[in-house]
């Protein structure tokens, strides 16, 4: 289960690589689909950073540790950084949706990459106690 996790949040750190990508472009974005769908409207705007770091820096700061900690099978701090992350990304999914009223394709295929995380995460603490018994 833990090369599953690892694997899963490499895929996150690539999509957040994307987005950052997005937020330091100054080009129209493929992602630019429609009024409500354009990544670079969000990954411009003053919530696509807290102070001078980019958030998308730490999505892929966050899903490469979660793919360390999953690798040196520290099941707890996994789940701290899943939780933590899936939190984290339901808020901004909270400013898209209510404030922004834009979507990022990034951002959404992220939050469903953390979801699966927790997901898969919560799965792995659950066999991994039921197999001590």
């Amino acid at each position: 289960m833990r090369f599953l996790v690892a694997l899963v949040a490499l895929v996150g750190l690539v999509v957040a690589a994307l987005a950052l990508r997005v937020h330091y472009s100054t080009e129209l974005q493929p992602c630019s689909i429609n009024e409500k769908w354009d990544c670079g409207i969000v990954n411009h705007s003053p919530y696509a950073v807290i102070g001078p770091i980019p958030v998308a820096a730490i999505g892929m700061a966050g899903y490469l540790a979660i793919a360390v900690l999953a690798l040196m099978r520290r099941k707890r701090l996994v789940l701290l950084g899943v939780l933590t992350g899936l939190g984290f990304s339901l808020y901004l999914t909270h400013i898209e949706k209510d404030v922004l009223l834009v979507w990022c394709i990034y951002c959404v295929t992220s939050l469903g990459i953390i979801s699966l995380l927790t997901l898969l995460t919560l799965v792995w603490q659950f066999v991994g106690r039921r197999a001590t018994r």
